[in-house]
């Protein structure tokens, strides 16, 4: 009798979730395109965060619905859709983008309507800067680049660096900005900067004057095809220094594109599957069995992009946006999988790094260097 009255309460619990409105969440990714393998990962995240949250009752008694927008890694097409997510979809927040150029598009609308932003995983600082809606849950670039330069001089013992930069992206421009000032003030020398189009396939010139100057290291700051490309490349014209990469070379897809030539290389990233926390490890098991495949950064940074918006959500007992946003502003020491998440004045989440290295075709993680 006693199951029958707990199976019962189950199924009107559940029911009644269902019944209840959703709380409209917009969501706004390269599903498809140049950049869709880091989209569709960021995008796999916040759907596991939406089914965890909603399997354990929603908020405040109402579900969550993510409505997904792609914006197929062309420029322009994130205030596209992100003015459909707005004005069409009535939604209470924005999740997105994964990348900085494409968040940059859609931040000064979400500001505008007072709608709530937080990005995942777009690491330039002017993101934040769009105004007092938008957030991150991830760290920014003047922090990654000198988590990397401080790897290359100090690990690595590079002295002599030559930097490959994609002109014209907001992320490569800046990281590479923030890694020079960095590196040279550690003694240093950036003996070359290379710069090339957003979607060239040919870097050929580029490494062949790099080459002549025989370099200590290369860092590139492009996304993870194009970095993967130009790796293989360096290696077909005999270019043996290692290559340094950013946070958006976390991806399988740069060993896809690389092969063997990314092997020896090292990047930055947020998250490790092998961290020995107990609540990593929880969520690396309910992830893999959920997708099938360990989280990444993007992964794990697009279910700590929800879960902070869930739990301000909680704690504002609001869909107003400007309670949310001021729910968001006081996030303090929230326990996310890629670490404690404190938003900082100016909107940003402080946080750990963590450096990877390629052996064998496969992420080796080496270490976690804290802000």
């Amino acid at each position: 009798m006693r199951l029958l009255l707990a199976t019962c309460c189950i199924a009107i619990f559940t029911l009644s979730l269902r019944a209840a409105e959703p709380i409209k969440i917009g969501e706004f990714a390269s599903l498809t395109g140049k950049q869709a393998s880091f989209g569709q990962t960021n995008h796999r995240g916040a759907v596991f965060a939406v089914e965890e949250i909603n399997a354990a009752g929603g908020i405040f008694g109402r579900p969550l619905e993510l409505i997904t927008a792609d914006t197929r890694s062309l420029p322009g097409e994130a205030a596209t859709v992100v003015k459909k997510l707005i004005a069409r979809d009535k939604v209470t927040a924005i999740v997105g983008e994964t990348g900085s150029a494409a968040a940059l598009e859609a931040a000064p609308l979400c500001q505008a309507a007072g709608v709530p932003m937080i990005t995942a995983t777009a690491t330039n600082p002017r993101v934040t800067e769009q105004g007092s809606y938008i957030f991150r849950a991830c760290f920014i670039d003047p922090f990654q680049g000198t988590v990397l330069a401080q790897f290359a001089h100090h690990t690595l013992h590079a002295r002599r660096v030559a930097v490959l930069v994609a002109a014209g992206n907001a992320y490569s421009v800046g990281l590479a900005q923030y890694f020079k000032i960095n590196f040279t003030a550690l003694g240093g020398q950036i003996i070359a900067e290379q710069k090339y189009a957003e979607g060239d396939k040919d870097f050929r010139a580029q490494l062949t004057a790099i080459k002549a100057l025989q370099p200590d290291a290369i860092f590139a700051s492009g996304d993870y095809v194009e970095s993967a490309l130009s790796c293989a490349q360096a290696r077909q014209l005999g270019i043996t220094a290692p290559f340094l990469g950013g946070d958006t070379w976390d991806s399988p897809a740069l060993i896809a594109i690389g092969g063997s030539a990314v092997d020896g290389s090292y990047f930055s990233a947020h998250f490790s599957p092998e961290a020995k926390e107990l609540a990593v490890q929880h969520f690396v098991h309910r992830f893999r069995a959920r997708w099938g495949e360990l989280p990444d950064t993007g992964s794990s940074l697009g279910y700590d992009a929800v879960s902070v918006l869930a739990d301000a959500l909680r704690r504002a007992h609001s869909t107003e946006g400007a309670k949310i946003r001021d729910a968001l502003a006081a996030t303090h020491n929230f326990p996310g999988v890629t670490g404690r998440i404190t938003m900082d004045a100016h909107r940003n989440a402080s946080k750990a790094a963590v450096i990877f290295t390629i052996k064998a075709g496969q992420f080796v993680y080496l270490e976690t260097i804290a802000p």
